[in-house]
């Protein structure tokens, strides 16, 4: 696969892949806990599923969606994609650490890359949707997945969805946040300009459905949130 480019992907180069892994724990309370709940998720949804195959999509990083999965369904095996050279690579030194390079295929680029015909029993879409501007572009990664489900497969989807511009309160608390975490009044204003810097949420758990809804999903049931951030679990409608 060659390498591509995600809108938004440009923001996560080396140096912002470097301090991914403190500033991701920070900027959303519970990231463990959405990640593992996540899991159980799709744990329950692929139980009856022998070798199930799932689609992550934005790995990069951690790799906390597969961490997190395989420690529940051993026999998962997994297609990942990311744009982000730097990101991709801290989530293949993870999995080595983990043993789980195994079942994993790492991939640079996007899931409009992949091969059409490809099917997955399950997808991730964790800290990805914010990041890609416009309803349009929204639409078509979403839609880029759904094709590439089997009819009926659970998609995992989690993200910030509301305008950080229209709530201001929550912007406060944001900051206290990381001010909690031992930044400086300096730093915090560093900090929440690169996590604002060219993000494009859902303006509402609303929007969330209809991106949803036009891209060939059902209905989402939302099972987290943390101040701007909510993770639901939705299907690809057999239609």
């Amino acid at each position: 696969m060659e390498q591509s480019r995600m809108p938004g992907a440009d923001k996560f180069d080396a140096s912002r892949a470097e301090e991914y892994a403190r500033q991701s724990r920070i900027a959303l309370a519970g990231y463990d806990a959405c990640h593992e709940l996540g899991a159980c998720v799709l744990a329950t949804c692929l139980e009856q599923t022998a070798q199930p195959r799932v689609l992550v999509t934005g790995v990069g990083g951690g790799a906390q969606e597969i961490i997190t999965l395989a420690g529940l369904l051993p026999a998962c095996r997994f297609v990942a994609v990311d744009p982000s050279a730097p990101m991709l690579a801290l989530a293949r030194e993870q999995l080595s650490a983990r043993g789980l390079l195994g079942c994993c295929e790492l991939l640079p680029g996007t899931v409009d890359e992949l091969p059409a015909a490809a099917r997955f029993d399950a997808a991730t879409l964790i800290g990805v949707l914010h990041h890609v501007p416009g309803d349009r572009a929204k639409r078509q990664l979403l839609a880029s997945i759904a094709t590439r489900l089997e009819p009926g497969a659970p998609l995992v989807l989690a993200g910030n969805h509301q305008a950080y511009a229209e709530q201001p309160f929550l912007l406060k608390v944001w900051a206290q946040r990381w001010r909690q975490q031992g930044a400086t009044p300096e730093e915090v204003k560093v900090k929440l300009g690169t996590i604002l810097q060219g993000a494009d949420p859902p303006r509402s758990e609303a929007q969330v459905q209809q991106l949803l809804d036009d891209s060939g999903f059902g209905p989402a049931q939302r099972f987290f949130s943390s101040l701007f951030w909510g993770a639901w679990v939705t299907s690809r409608r057999a239609d």
